[in-house]
């Protein structure tokens, strides 16, 4: 072996012990969590209390996510919905109580994104789970779509006409009971490819090739737990041994095979972990800012290729009966739609700006005008001139190129509407903010401090690092791409280091 050889082996001895001590135990929550996030229907039910959370996860003033929307139907009933159920209270905020009898247990399981009502079909609720009716006494009974996916992003009217809104389709209907279903024409300018930010985001869970895929992905989370704990016990066993004083043929014996198995299993793994903890670093900031808009050609038979143009797209709708048109907020940009659905165009105006993570309110205010809200603020918006005026900032808005942080300090999660003269928006960190007139909202409950979490949302915050936040202030946003590279180079160190020394090494009798 030469001198240069030898240099390296030392350098790769260093670099992958020392990171492989701390990557071990991040390495086993991003795992951990990444199996969890991988599966969120089957973990649906399992809730997590606050109080076991830091004090960021605490609720205050609605925020967190809270409030997606509100439903003013008269004096008397009001309804607030989002992340911990329906709540209903009255038009003064006097009273105030839980409205979620008939729901699956856990929060995941009645996470409501929109309510309606109509004669016909009565008070309608959509979540992550499908459309439910609320029918005395039994409270919310869920409502057998005719579609696969029937995760809801929007519910909203025509007339007397429920207008449903899947991530993928369209559906119509009066009584709940017969549903007409749509699949929205693609555009004229439509053309066969994704986001990168998709496209990573489908491969880096694995959902990219169906559930085989996801799967597949799961069984590098249990082998990068395998190694992080053999590569522990490497490390730590020999100093056990050596405090309790025993040196005999068997101790020497379990150390050998928990290193053949740890460099096994890890030149197996190497080149799949690796380039999971590729993908997984684009998806957050900084990275992601370089691939946020950028686009790839779609791979044929993967999970992203399917014959709707729409598919895993359709965010928001409205239906603007001066204009006869359909409203839509999809992940390409807005659209416009004839009443018969046979046409989709992007409005011959200005846009405004909508987070990657997608459209969380879109309120028409009268017949030319609507109020736009994501994780880049709040907006209203002319649909008429595309006259874009930043709510937030209080300035109107121009469409400039720009680089920097991909959210707003106005992160818009909902949008409470009781009139023009009364608006809110809920911010996710500082909670409602007032839009127009100075009625406070009502103050939060504890009944609502009190929401727990669901398994799957704290999992999110472990895997992308925010849950880190309240120790690493506004550096944990660099846990994802720093904990990344760390992967990066205890994996390729130990590589080489198997490569170079274990590779065709006799094993030792025993």
């Amino acid at each position: 072996m030469n001198k240069n050889k030898i240099r390296w082996i030392k350098r790769f001895k260093v670099w992958h012990k020392w990171p492989a001590i701390v990557m071990s135990f991040l390495a086993l929550l991003f795992a951990a969590s990444g199996i969890v996030m991988n599966h969120r229907t089957v973990f649906a039910s399992i809730n997590v209390s606050r109080k076991l959370l830091p004090a960021d996860y605490t609720y205050r003033n609605w925020n967190l996510d809270a409030i997606k929307g509100s439903l003013f139907l008269s004096e008397d009933s009001v309804f607030i919905y989002g992340k911990g159920g329906v709540y209903h209270s009255n038009e003064d905020f006097d009273t105030f109580s839980a409205f979620n009898e008939g729901f699956e247990k856990g929060i995941d399981n009645r996470s409501v994104v929109a309510m309606q009502y109509t004669p016909r079909a009565g008070l309608v609720a959509g979540t992550l789970n499908g459309i439910f009716r609320y029918d005395n006494p039994t409270g919310w009974n869920k409502v057998n779509l005719p579609v696969k996916n029937q995760r809801i992003t929007d519910v909203a009217l025509k007339g007397d006409t429920l207008l449903v809104l899947t991530r993928d389709l369209l559906l119509t209907s009066t009584d709940l009971k017969y549903f007409d279903t749509h699949q929205l024409p693609a555009p004229s300018t439509y053309k066969k490819e994704t986001t990168w930010f998709k496209f990573l985001w489908n491969l880096h869970s694995g959902e990219l090739f169906g559930l085989a895929g996801k799967l597949f992905v799961d069984l590098l989370g249990i082998l990068v737990i395998i190694l992080s704990i053999t590569g522990l016990i490497h490390f730590f066993y020999p100093k056990f041994i050596k405090k309790e004083k025993r040196k005999s043929t068997k101790y020497r014996s379990v150390k050998a095979t928990n290193l053949r198995w740890h460099n096994v299993l890890g030149y197996l793994g190497v080149v799949f972990v690796l380039s999971n903890a590729l993908t997984g670093m684009f998806l957050r900031p900084p990275l992601l800012i370089a691939i946020a808009n950028a686009k790839i050609g779609i791979i044929p038979y993967t999970h992203l290729d399917n014959i709707n143009p729409w598919h895993d797209k359709l965010r928001k709708l409205t239906w603007n009966t001066k204009m006869q048109r359909y409203v839509f907020s999809t992940s390409e940009g807005f659209y416009l739609a004839d009443e018969l659905l046979n046409y989709m165009a992007a409005p011959k105006v200005a846009q405004p700006p909508v987070s990657v993570m997608g459209c969380n309110a879109l309120q028409q205010v009268d017949e030319d005008e609507y109020l736009v809200g994501s994780f880049s603020g709040l907006f209203s918006w002319k649909l008429s001139t595309g006259a874009i005026y930043n709510l937030g900032a209080g300035e109107p808005w121009h469409n400039q190129a720009k680089t920097g942080r991909p959210i707003s300090d106005h992160m818009v999660s909902g949008l409470l509407y009781q009139d023009n003269a009364n608006i809110w928006y809920s911010d996710y960190n500082r909670g409602v903010v007032p839009v127009s007139g100075n009625r406070p909202f009502l103050a939060m409950p504890t009944l609502v401090e009190d929401t727990p979490m669901s398994l799957w949302n704290v999992c999110l915050e472990i895997h992308t690092g925010r849950i880190f936040e309240w120790l690493l202030g506004p550096f944990y946003i660099l846990y994802v791409p720093l904990s990344g590279l760390s992967m990066l180079v205890v994996l390729v160190s130990g590589f080489f280091l198997w490569y170079w020394i274990h590779r065709g090494k006799p094993k030792r009798k025993t």
